[in-house]
């Protein structure tokens, strides 16, 4: 693989993208000690919440979310 994203086929780059995406859910779902693919409930509740927010629908703003989260 090439050292530098410049140097990058188109390939590489998105294979390097989807080794991170992937690193990334697995960490925030505490999956990170889990190897395979992701599992197929979530793979398809991840693309049930894609078309969702294609269809314009959105869950919690931010600020909600850091209200909920607030324990002060």
């Amino acid at each position: 693989m090439a050292t530098t994203l410049a140097e990058m086929t188109p390939e590489e780059f998105r294979s390097l993208l989807e080794t991170t995406v992937e690193q990334k859910l697995r960490e925030v779902l505490g999956l990170e000690d889990e190897d395979g693919p992701l599992d197929e409930s979530l793979r398809e509740r991840l693309i049930a919440q894609r078309e969702t927010v294609a269809a314009g629908e959105r869950g919690l703003s931010l600020d909600e979310v850091a209200a909920a989260l607030d324990t002060d």
